[in-house]
């Protein structure tokens, strides 16, 4: 299959490299990188072993893409608003779109800018940075979870014909990225539960993405602190209790697994303490603001109000807040987009 990078940075330009170096068809979107990489290739440093990519198929924009079965979606959410210019551009009639983002229900961007087209949506939990000029960092981990995505409150027996038709569509084509993806020595892992995925992972992302801004330390500085190290343990309770209040079942073992990896990894600063410290819009609603909205629109579904139901996730929505200040004085602050 063809495959098509928009976001050739940390987690796209590791992912679509691996593709790269299997033999693939990949096609990178680049920006400011594009010069250097004509010249030099996309160098990866991996805990998997390094290489370079030396002759990608690289371009400045969207539209002198050639149309590709599979548009792997890594921009931050902060520039999902481009979506609607770039994906009808690369994505095929029978294409598909895999969003490999942070937050919750990022993937209705991709929806809104390609209907009728299948949309999966990904979570990678990996410790990966962009270093430089094409060059990307890969230091732990490396697991991408990834699925079927459906809009929320929608289920298959909801569905029009035609609706039904392109989840199936997606789904077989998710077992061929799949096999493509594990064929190239990336870890990729199929489930049934996209929405579980996304609430997993923002049990690691809130926690740690958020505190490594509010407390500018790294993750190893958290864990050795006591009382960062508390903090963050009742966020990523609160986090599963978000998830339990919008009907999402995890296994309360996942609490303190997230603790156990985040101990035992390399120090690793949070791609929204790296956007913090360059002056770059964080992306705070995906995945703070719509988790929230998620849990208010559950409980005003079940008739919960203020003074007969406490909110789940208090310290959460308050370091929401905090953040939401900080990013507002880079003047970057991009507006909600779910």
């Amino acid at each position: 299959m063809r495959y098509a990078i928009l976001g050739s940075g940390a987690v796209g330009g590791l992912y679509g490299s691996m593709l790269a170096r299997a033999g693939h068809e990949v096609h990178f979107l680049l920006h400011s990188d594009l010069e250097h990489v004509a010249k030099h290739g996309i160098r990866v440093d991996s805990v998997l072993g390094d290489f370079v990519v030396p002759s990608p198929n690289i371009y400045r924009d969207a539209s002198d893409m050639p149309p590709c079965d599979v548009a792997i979606v890594a921009l931050k959410s902060t520039n999902n608003q481009l979506l609607a210019r770039m994906l009808p551009h690369v994505v095929s009639d029978r294409g598909a779109v895999l969003s490999l983002q942070n937050g919750l229900d990022v993937e209705s961007a991709s929806a809104d800018a390609v209907p009728g087209r299948g949309v999966l949506g990904g979570c990678c939990f990996l410790c990966s940075n962009k270093v430089g000029p094409g060059h990307i960092r890969h230091l732990d981990y490396g697991r991408i979870v990834f699925g079927v995505y459906q809009r929320s409150g929608e289920s298959s027996g909801g569905q029009s014909g035609e609706d039904s038709a392109v989840t199936r569509s997606a789904y077989e084509l998710g077992q061929r990225i799949l096999a493509d993806m594990t064929g190239s020595g990336i870890d990729a892992q199929w489930t049934d539960d996209l929405a579980a995925a996304r609430w997993r992972k923002l049990m690691w992302n809130i926690p740690f993405n958020g505190l490594s801004v509010a407390l500018d330390a790294a993750t190893d500085e958290i864990m050795a602190s006591a009382a960062a190290k508390s903090l963050a343990g009742t966020l990523i309770d609160e986090v599963h209790r978000g998830a339990a209040c919008c009907g999402v079942s995890i296994d309360a073992a996942a609490i303190e697994a997230t603790m156990q990896h985040t101990e035992t990894m390399v120090p690793y600063d949070s791609s929204m303490r790296l956007d913090f410290l360059h002056g770059r819009a964080m992306e705070v609603d995906a995945i703070f603001g719509s988790p929230l909205r998620a849990v208010e629109r559950a409980r005003a579904a079940r008739g919960e109000t203020v003074e007969n139901s406490s909110h789940p996730m208090p310290s959460v929505a308050m370091l929401h807040q905090q953040l939401q200040f900080l990013d507002s004085r880079s003047g970057k602050a991009s507006n909600p987009t779910h």
